[in-house]
């Protein structure tokens, strides 16, 4: 490609990325003020409203993580339950989130949606739940998560895409035929929240930002709520 035709290229990428639309749609009045005292009835609610508004895969969300290194790592998952114990999600302990999360078991947690402006933020350590937690998730789930998780081998380089065939075809028929089958290493993970943050976006760019902290910075402390400028 020459100089030209890269430049032609990357202002049509601009062209296109500029004219994209944020919001074309009413957004939800959100008043501060009266929010609950602790985060997760507000996210249980605000989780419910996201579906009642069509929001496409409103369990989706970011998982950041840092390695060894402390280099940084994000990716999409879902989540599997909120609870007063924390936020939940599932993945192979040999997967790289699995390892980044036992050489530094803390994490960020992402969910937007769109349909109604508003992002949700979570921070805090990272707890292995019991293996016989790990099993009921797994097992709670489709017969797809099931055969996803007998693949395996995460993160791992692949030699090519008919190796993956034969293995998933493999670990499919599996979890057909063994519904209550085992996976090494599988675990349930739970994300003890220190700082939640809910975003209320505005069309006037006046976002509502309304952050819950522990005032003690550990588990057990009574939580603040301040608003923080967009």
């Amino acid at each position: 490609m020459t100089d030209a035709s890269a430049s032609a290229a990357h202002r049509a990428f601009l062209d296109l990325l500029h004219a994209q639309r944020v919001w074309d749609v009413e957004l939800p009045a959100f008043e501060p003020a009266t929010a609950p005292s602790a985060p997760l009835p507000l996210f249980h609610t605000w989780f419910a409203e996201a579906v009642a508004a069509g929001q496409t895969e409103p369990h989706t969300m970011s998982l950041a993580t840092v390695d060894a290194e402390g280099l940084p790592d994000v990716r999409t998952l879902m989540l599997h339950d909120a609870d007063e114990a924390g936020w939940h999600f599932a993945t192979h302990a040999t997967s790289a989130k699995g390892r980044e999360l036992a050489a530094r078991p803390y994490a960020a947690l992402g969910l937007y949606w769109p349909s109604q402006g508003r992002q949700v933020r979570v921070r805090g350590p990272v707890t292995a739940c019991s293996p016989a937690e790990g099993r009921a998730d797994l097992h709670a789930r489709s017969t797809g998560a099931l055969a996803s998780a007998l693949v395996g081998r995460q993160s791992e380089v692949l030699g090519s895409t008919a190796e993956l065939d034969r293995a998933s075809d493999a670990a499919w028929r599996r979890a057909g035929a063994e519904p209550d089958a085992e996976v090494a290493g599988w675990t349930r993970y739970v994300v003890e929240p220190r700082e939640v943050e809910f975003f209320q976006g505005d069309a006037r760019r006046r976002h509502v930002r309304l952050r819950y902290r522990r005032e003690d910075g550990a588990g057990a402390g009574p939580w603040v709520r301040e608003l923080l400028w967009p």
